[in-house]
């Protein structure tokens, strides 16, 4: 199992915002490592790219306050299942998802196409 939270510019907070997070929080057999979002910067299409950016590493959970519905159907045909942060901090959502409390994410948003 491969975890992935987007993570804020402290590196420890969950950012709010999945296509254009700074950065990517991995874990995986009680491993972690922090990867660049490379559709952060991008002109267009930040969902679906950081979408395909988490399916090419191999997520098959993902933990997010958001998603929109381009990048959750990406994630659906990949078969990741996607959970609703609800903690600011990345590691407290991490356990809480390891103590089975976090609820599924349902409900995704049509996107903001290019705004910030």
């Amino acid at each position: 199992m491969k975890i992935a939270l987007p993570l804020d510019e402290d590196r420890l907070s969950v950012c709010p915002v999945l296509a254009r997070a700074p950065y990517f929080l991995f874990s995986a057999g009680g491993e972690e490592s922090i990867e660049e979002n490379p559709a952060a910067q991008a002109q267009g299409g930040a969902g679906m790219q950081a979408a395909q950016f988490l399916v090419d590493r191999g997520v098959t959970v993902l933990i997010t306050p958001r998603c929109g519905e381009n990048a959750a159907e990406v994630f659906k045909a990949a078969g990741m299942e996607i959970f609703k942060s609800a903690n600011k901090a990345a590691a407290d959502d991490l356990a809480a998802y390891m103590e089975g409390k976090l609820e599924a994410l349902n409900h995704f948003h049509g996107g903001f196409h290019g705004i910030r």
